[in-house]
């Protein structure tokens, strides 16, 4: 456990024999990521003073349009792993197919690999709301010394080894976990460093928030339906209260302090939700559940799903765990 006010290097060097891979690359990893989500962040901070709001004309491997920060942030995080001989492996939502890295001297021989999505909520970025990073880390399970293969992308979640967030907001902080608890550190501007300002966060057990989009709402499932209902009966320390801001790490960062549950469910619009889960759900079902809440495909735990290809999606359901809960079982009865 960290002390308040103790430096993100400090914290990562103080508690890596906590770590059961000890041998100093997840630290150089971590400390890697923190200096990228430095870089972004004074990018994000300069949107509307320079020309990188926008539309960058391209469309990413999801069909969806792409930001000239979701490039940019792509950039930056591939170029700094890289250039740290860190990881054998880079797979990002915003690339059609995942990276190989070389290590020193041309060989293959690092142990990790980095799934991420550089900038979620990108078309946030015009009106001044929240953005965020999202990364996972798993061992490779391919033999030291060769090239990466897709099995070592596909791997189930519960085989990560780290995951974290940064969040782009009035401050900006890096939420990660490595299986020991969840922390976070919010940037000091002025100096460039992160401190520890959220020690040991947890979900709440329960919750007043509920976050969907539910101008979708004609498109949901039963269950869905039935469970919005649920929140918006008075009733107990009903209704709940409806906040979405449609930034994935904003809502879910937001939730994990108040209590609440965020939901994007399948649709008769996307039928298998629109979430990835190696990119998305499944780093943040590592950090919702070593914080003590639950995440789900709204019948079975995320974190157990095998997944088949690089750019899945899948239902989510996640937050406080008596919320999630009570959201599984009107899913569970509407079937």
């Amino acid at each position: 456990m960290g002390q308040p006010h103790q430096t993100l290097g400090e914290y990562i060097i103080e508690n890596q024999k906590a770590f059961r891979y000890s041998s100093g690359e997840l630290s150089r990893l971590i400390s890697s990521i923190k200096l990228a989500a430095k870089v972004v962040n004074h990018e994000v901070n300069k949107a509307g003073l320079v020309d990188i709001l926008g539309a960058h004309g391209e469309t990413n491997v999801q069909g969806e349009d792409q930001q000239k920060l979701d490039v940019y942030a792509n950039e930056v995080f591939i170029d700094t792993l890289i250039n740290r001989e860190i990881v054998c492996g880079i797979a990002s939502e915003e690339e059609d197919e995942f990276i190989t890295v070389k290590g020193h001297n041309g060989n293959h021989d690092n142990k990790y690999v980095v799934l991420m999505d550089p900038l979620d909520g990108s078309s946030n970025i015009d009106v001044n709301v929240s953005v965020g990073t999202i990364f996972s880390v798993y061992r490779r399970i391919t033999p030291e010394g060769q090239p990466v293969e897709l099995k070592d992308f596909l791997q189930p979640g519960n085989k990560q080894v780290a995951a974290g967030y940064i969040i782009y907001g009035t401050s900006t902080m890096l939420v990660y976990t490595t299986g020991h608890g969840v922390n976070g550190f919010t940037l000091n501007p002025a100096i460039g460093t992160y401190y520890l300002s959220h020690p040991d966060m947890k979900f709440p057990k329960t919750g007043k928030i509920y976050s969907m989009n539910e101008g979708n709402y004609v498109h949901f499932p039963k269950g869905v339906k039935n469970y919005i209902k649920y929140c918006q009966e008075e009733e107990g320390d009903r209704p709940y209260t409806s906040r979405y801001i449609g930034s994935l790490v904003s809502d879910i960062h937001r939730n994990m302090i108040k209590g609440g549950i965020y939901i994007y469910p399948k649709s008769s619009k996307v039928a298998n939700g629109k979430l990835r889960l190696l990119y998305e759900c499944n780093p943040m079902a590592f950090i919702v559940e070593q914080a003590g809440g639950k995440a789900s495909d709204g019948y079975q735990r995320i974190l157990d799903i095998e997944p088949t290809e690089l750019h899945q999606r899948v239902p989510f359901f996640c937050g406080s765990k008596k919320m999630v809960e009570k959201a599984e079982e009107f899913m569970k009865s509407s079937v």
